[in-house]
């Protein structure tokens, strides 16, 4: 009892815990420990003396003229001998000796202090690192848990959980890793803090430790993209025209950059200009590839990107990774198609429009030009978006749309004819190539056999065949009867 000055102040230090909480934690254990020892009744109060350093246990009785609770009462008699001029009703406090408790007791009371010093702690930090939440920060890999980094913060421990690692990164106890904080949890079991290097907001915080103008809010970021460990793209902008945007993230000889990159462990990064204009942002995120004509769907946010033969493929991208990132990076779904399939489309969905009844080409003209391309647009299409056009009333932009939904059904069905035409064909080709490789396999089987000298003879033919003259059948009177063996 005499060390627990100097064993409160230590951990209050060591733990970042207040040394009030500590206190009360100590207090709350003592309490415990002498009801454990004498009973939940008894009246006790613990209380921390600071110039002896010990917490004082004390038991309350008040003074009755007759005892009818012992342990919560005292006779004046009694009583007079602790203080004289005590009176009945008065309650008297007397000094406990904490070594009396027993071993039970002190148990209890560990136990007490060990789960209010794991509640301060953990108090303690989620109150230091809630406001941190979006901070990189440097650790030390401590321990792995189930493919979980457990880093050590210094004050706390951290957790790198899988799905937060970026793949084809290995960590070894004792190595370093920089990380940012997605989340602090207060009620947990195991640590409270959760990593992340797979964020797109640890992209940008690495940005901001690298690039001056981002920090002093000359660059802003607008957007950021990543699929980690293999690329990102980041969209930037700039409040002052004399300063180049992209040319201040990438530094003399690409030295920002570079830096970032290296703490990605290799990761491509493609900074993009950003800008106002929802197509234009949307051709800069493709880049390098050549755009030849975008068309907004304002409604469904999609676009559909047309861009040269030539250019298809870099638009796309390895596995379709380019457009990816640019979808994820401008907020737009984007159709990436090239500009003979597009042209084809086109045509296609021109001649759809010719060949419904009552649309002739002047009439295809003008619902391409009012933006209907296709027979099914066409069928979809309201009546207030046709009376619009030229020359079309209500009753006839009924008409349209009705020939247009009949044309589909009927084309439908030629389609569903010409499938299962196409279906049985190739099953009536399966099936000769079932007979064709069956034939083969006899022929072989009937040579093997001539070959051998053991030909079976077809079953008509032994039937057919006539008994041989030189070997008459057995006559009863050339019979021979042995004797019995009786």
């Amino acid at each position: 009892m005499s060390d627990i000055k100097r064993v409160v102040d230590q951990v209050s230090r060591d733990k970042g815990i207040d040394r009030q909480i500590l206190i009360q934690a100590l207090e709350e254990a003592l309490r415990s420990a002498a009801r454990k020892k004498y009973g939940a009744k008894i009246d006790i109060e613990a209380n921390y003396n600071e110039e002896t350093g010990e917490i004082e246990v004390f038991q309350f009785k008040e003074v009755v003229e007759q005892i009818d609770e012992p342990d919560l009462q005292i006779t004046l008699e009694e009583g007079r001998t602790l203080d004289p001029e005590c009176e009945v009703g008065d309650s008297l406090g007397t000094k406990m000796d904490a070594a009396s408790f027993g071993r039970i007791a002190a148990q209890s009371a560990k136990q007490v202090i060990i789960q209010k010093l794991k509640d301060a702690e953990r108090d303690a930090v989620y109150t230091n690192f809630i406001d941190r939440k979006g901070e990189i920060i440097n650790g030390i890999v401590q321990r792995f848990d189930r493919g979980d980094l457990i880093v050590n913060l210094g004050a706390t421990e951290a957790a790198l959980p899988v799905r937060e690692q970026v793949p084809r990164e290995s960590y070894r106890r004792g190595d370093r890793v920089r990380a940012l904080i997605l989340d602090v949890l207060y009620e947990s079991r195991g640590p409270q803090v959760v990593l992340t290097r797979t964020h797109p907001d640890f992209l940008v915080m690495l940005f901001k430790t690298e690039v001056p103008e981002i920090a002093e809010g000359i660059v802003e970021i607008r957007g950021a993209a990543r699929e980690p460990g293999s690329r990102a793209k980041i969209a930037v902008s700039s409040q002052d025209s004399d300063i180049d945007p992209v040319g201040a993230c990438v530094g003399m000889k690409g030295s920002r950059v570079q830096n970032v990159v290296q703490e990605l462990r290799g990761e491509k990064i493609d900074i993009i200009p950003w800008h106002v204009d929802a197509a234009k942002f949307v051709c800069n995120a493709l880049a390098p590839a050549e755009i030849s004509r975008v068309i907004i769907d304002e409604e469904d946010r999609s676009m559909e990107v047309i861009v040269p033969d030539e250019f298809l493929s870099v638009a796309i991208g390895k596995r379709g990774q380019n457009v990816r990132l640019a979808s994820k990076l401008t907020g737009w779904h984007l159709d990436v198609v090239s500009e003979t399939q597009y042209n084809q489309t086109m045509q296609s969905g021109y001649n759809s429009l010719v060949q419904i009844s009552g649309v002739g080409i002047s009439l295809a003209d003008a619902l391409f030009e009012k933006g209907l391309y296709s027979a099914e647009e066409l069928a979809n299409a309201d009546i207030d978006d046709l009376v619009e056009i030229r020359g079309i009333g209500a009753e006839k932009a009924r008409q349209l749309i009705a020939n247009a939904q009949l044309a589909l059904k009927t084309t439908a069905a030629e389609e569903a004819e010409a499938a299962a035409a196409e279906a049985a064909a190739a099953e009536a080709a399966a099936a000769e190539a079932v007979i064709a490789e069956e034939a083969p396999a006899a022929d072989d089987t009937a040579a093997a056999a001539e070959e051998d000298g053991t030909a079976i003879a077809p079953a008509e033919a032994i039937d057919a065949a006539p008994a041989e003259e030189d070997d008459p059948a057995p006559d009863d009177s050339d019979t021979t009867t042995m004797p019995s063996q009786e």
